[in-house]
C-alpha cells in the first residue's frame, strides 16, 4: 500500500491511531520496529539534532534531506513537520511537490508567522498568520500534489497564543473548507481541557489530531473517548536519546575509559543490523567477486553439572543457570553474536536437553560424570578449524576481553588474568607462568606461555596470572591442537585430562602460545560464592 494512502487511512480510522516522532533514518527505522504505524518528522528534533533552534535555523532543504533519509529507511507514512509550509503559498506548492517526489506522505503546516518560533516558547507572544492567508496556503498545497491520497493537516496554534476556543473553532473550520484532511489542535497547558472543549464543539467534521506533549498524564481512554483520529508522541526519541548521551560521555570522561559503559551501550552488531548491513553483504556476494573473509567458530565446553551449586544445579547444567534473567551460555553466545561468530557449537552433558539454542552445533559428552574437559572437546574436534575460539561454558566476562583475543596475532592465543591479589573465585585456578609478567608499560614484545598448571594459590607473585578459560587458534593453531588432542586421546588417562594438559603438551612440543593480559573484568562459578560474586559483578 502506498505510503500516502496508509497516512490517510490513519487520520480516517476508526480506532484512535499513534505516530511517533523520529528525527533522522536511525530512529525513524527504530519506531517502525517498535510497531508504530506511521512517523512524525518533528521539526523541533531535528533542527536539534542539527544542534540548531527551532526557528527555521535550518533550511527547508536542509529538512528535506533528512526526511528523505526517514523515508528511504522505513515503510511507514511519515507526515513531516512543515513548519509554516517556510513561506508564502508558492512556497508551499513546491514544498508539496517535493515531498511527494520523496515518497513522504503528508505534510503539517501551523498557521504562524514565517520563521517561527516553538510553541512552547513564548507562545502567547506570537503573531498569527491571517486566515485567509493560511487557507490560500493549504489551498495551494491541495492543488499542487499529484497523489490523491497526500495529507496536508493544518495546525491551529489559536490556543497556544491564547485567542481562545471561539478563535480555534472559526479557525479549524476555514482550513476544512480550504481542504484540509484533518485539523491539529494545540494546547500547552497540563490538562486536557482545552482540547475536549475543543471536540465538543467540532462534532467530527473532519479527523483531529492532538500532541499530548504538556498534558502527557492524560489516560489515553480520554482520547478515545473524545473521538480523536491521531496522537502524536512528538519528541520522545530525541529526548530520551540525549539523557542516554550525557550519561555515557559523562562515565567515558570520568574514568577515561570505555570498560564501564560498553555492556550498557547497544553493540556494534545491533548499529549494523539497523543499517541493514546484511543486505550488502548478500549484494556483495552477488555483484563483488572478492575472496570470501575468513570465519571465526566457537567452542563452548557446558558438559558438567556443577554439584557444588548444589539445588541449583539439581535440574540445570552450570552452564544454564539464571544470572540477571538470562542463562549464563546465553550471555556468551551474544556476545558471540555480536562480533560475527555464528558458526557456534556447544558440548552437553548433564541434562543436555535443557540446551535448545537455535542455530547451535550440539555435540554430546554422555559420559560428563567420569571425564574431564578434553574428552568434551574431542567431541567437537571436527569444528576446530579456521579461526576458533574454544570457552568454558561457565564463566563471565566483558566483551572488550572477547575483542582483545580476537585482535591478537598467534597461532594459539590464551587470556590470563594478571590481578593474582583480588581472585575472588577461591585459591585454586589454571596459574600460568609466562616469558614476561604483565605490565603497564607498553612493549610490542609478545608473551608467550611457559607453563600452565591447576593448582593452590598460596602466593600471588608465584604465577605470572590465571587462565581465564579462553583460547583463539587460527588456521595453523587449529591443525596443531587437534593434532595434540587426537594424540592425547589414545592415551590410559584421557578421561580424566584437562585443558591445561593440552596446553603444555602443545608447549613440550614447541608451538608458540600467545598470552594476552587483562586486569579482571572477569569471573568463573564453581560453587554458591561465586554465583553471589556474579550477581554483585552485574
Amino acid at each position: 500500500m502506498k505510503k500516502t494512502t496508509q497516512l490517510k487511512n490513519l487520520l480516517t480510522s476508526p480506532d484512535l491511531e499513534f505516530i511517533m516522532e523520529a528525527h533522522n533514518g536511525l530512529s525513524a527505522k527504530i519506531a517502525e520496529e517498535a510497531g508504530f504505524k506511521g512517523i512524525w518528522g518533528s521539526g523541533l528534533s531535528i533542527s536539534a539534532s542539527l544542534g540548531v533552534r527551532d526557528n527555521n535555523e535550518a533550511s527547508w532543504t536542509q529538512v528535506l534531506e533528512v526526511v528523505e533519509y526517514m523515508s528511504d529507511a522505513t515503510t511507514v507514512p511519515i507526515l513531516l513537520d512543515g513548519d509554516t509550509g517556510y513561506g508564502n503559498f508558492n512556497n508551499m506548492r513546491r514544498l508539496v511537490k517535493k515531498l511527494e517526489q520523496r515518497n513522504i506522505a503528508g505534510v503539517c503546516i501551523e498557521d504562524k508567522l514565517f520563521p517561527k518560533t516553538n510553541s512552547f516558547i513564548r507562545g502567547e507572544k506570537q503573531p498569527l498568520a491571517d486566515i485567509e492567508e493560511f487557507a490560500g496556503k493549504i489551498k495551494a498545497g491541495k492543488d499542487s500534489q499529484l497523489d490523491d491520497d497526500f495529507c496536508i493537516v493544518a495546525r491551529v496554534e489559536a490556543l497556544i497564543a491564547g485567542w481562545g476556543l471561539a478563535e480555534a473553532l472559526n479557525r479549524a473550520e476555514a482550513y476544512r473548507l480550504a481542504g484540509a484532511d484533518a485539523i491539529l489542535m494545540h494546547s500547552k497547558i497540563s490538562k486536557p481541557d482545552e482540547i475536549l472543549a475543543f471536540m465538543k464543539e467540532w462534532g467530527n467534521r473532519c479527523p483531529v489530531v492532538i500532541v499530548p506533549t504538556k498534558y502527557y498524564s492524560t489516560p489515553t481512554q480520554v482520547f478515545r473517548d473524545a473521538n480523536i483520529s491521531l496522537v502524536i508522541w512528538a519528541n520522545h526519541q530525541l529526548r530520551s536519546a540525549i539523557t542516554a548521551m550525557k550519561e555515557t560521555v559523562q562515565k567515558i570522561y570520568t574514568s577515561q575509559s570505555l570498560i564501564e559503559v560498553e555492556d550498557k551501550v547497544a553493540p556494534l552488531a545491533e548499529v549494523f543490523r539497523l543499517q541493514n548491513d546484511e543486505e550488502l553483504q548478500q549484494a556483495e556476494n552477488i555483484y563483488l567477486k572478492t575472496p570470501e573473509h575468513e570465519k571465526i567458530s566457537g567452542i563452548i565446553l557446558a558438559a558438567s553439572r556443577g554439584v557444588e551449586l548444589g539445588e541449583l544445579t539439581e535440574h540445570l547444567p552450570k552452564a544454564m543457570i539464571n544470572i540477571n534473567g538470562q542463562p549464563l551460555v546465553k550471555k556468551m553466545l551474544e556476545l558471540f553474536n555480536e562480533r560475527g561468530i555464528k558458526d557456534i557449537s556447544i558440548v552437553r552433558g548433564y541434562k543436555k536437553e535443557v540446551f535448545t539454542f537455535p542455530n547451535i552445533n550440539y555435540f554430546d559428552n554422555d559420559d560428563y560424570a567420569t571425564t574431564g574437559e578434553l574428552v568434551s572437546l574431542y567431541k567437537a574436534q571436527a569444528k576446530i578449524s579456521g579461526t576458533c575460539i574454544i570457552t568454558y561454558g561457565d564463566i563471565l566476562y566483558r566483551k572488550f576481553i572477547l575483542s582483545s583475543l580476537l585482535d591478537e596475532n598467534g597461532d594459539i592465543v590464551v587470556v590470563a588474568d594478571a590481578n593474582l591479589e583480588r581472585r575472588c573465585c577461591g585459591n585454586h585456578g589454571d596459574f600460568i607462568i609466562s616469558s614476561r609478567p604483565y605490565t603497564k608499560e607498553f612493549s610490542e614484545e609478545p608473551v608467550y606461555l611457559k607453563q600452565i598448571q591447576f593448582t593452590k594459590l598460596k602466593q600471588p607473585d608465584q604465577f605470572d596470572g590465571e587462565w581465564i578459560g579462553l583460547i583463539k587458534t587460527n588456521q595453523k593453531g587449529s591443525d596443531l591442537l587437534k593434532s595434540a588432542l587426537q594424540e592425547m586421546s589414545l592415551k590410559e588417562n584421557f578421561n580424566k585430562m584437562k585443558m591445561p594438559d593440552l596446553l603444555n603438551v602443545l608447549i613440550e612440543k614447541g608451538s608458540k602460545i600467545n598470552v594476552v593480559y587483562i586486569d579482571g573484568h572477569w569471573l568463573d562459578v564453581d560453587n554458591l560464592k561465586d554465583l553471589g560474586n556474579v550477581m554483585a559483578y552485574h
